[in-house]
């Protein structure tokens, strides 16, 4: 059974930093496309940034793209979300998910495509 864990959310001022870590069990984390997405109360669930099974493509959404860095920890089965100059518009519920994605340089933006997810962890951005 595959599992996916959150951690490092919590409640910064804006301006700083909170990496976010997602660790994987029950199958070879080589095999999955990753993801971060986000979900502020009463909108939908965005992509913030994925990475392919491989490592070696990458997206960002433009809300982020040169705040935030997404990395895959093979030897750890963990995936980061490294989230620096945060604002108090990042404050979301932040998820995790795993997509068992058939290419190594498949990068999943769609949450539907996506097999599984975590838990979610809130980030709260002050102002």
């Amino acid at each position: 059974q595959v599992q996916l864990v959150e951690s490092g959310g919590g409640l910064v001022q804006a301006g700083g930093s909170l990496r976010l870590a997602c660790a994987t069990s029950g199958r070879t984390f080589s095999n999955f496309a990753m993801g971060w997405f986000r979900q502020a109360p009463g909108k939908e669930r965005d992509i913030v940034a994925a990475v392919s099974r491989g490592g070696g493509n990458i997206y960002y959404a433009d809300s982020v793209k040169g705040r935030f860095t997404i990395s895959r920890d093979t030897t750890k089965n963990t995936v980061h979300l490294q989230m620096n100059e945060l604002k108090p518009e990042d404050t979301a519920v932040y998820y995790c998910a795993a997509d068992l994605a058939g290419r190594l340089s498949t990068v999943v933006v769609t949450a539907s495509e996506y097999d599984y997810w975590g838990q979610g962890t809130q980030v709260t951005v002050s102002s």
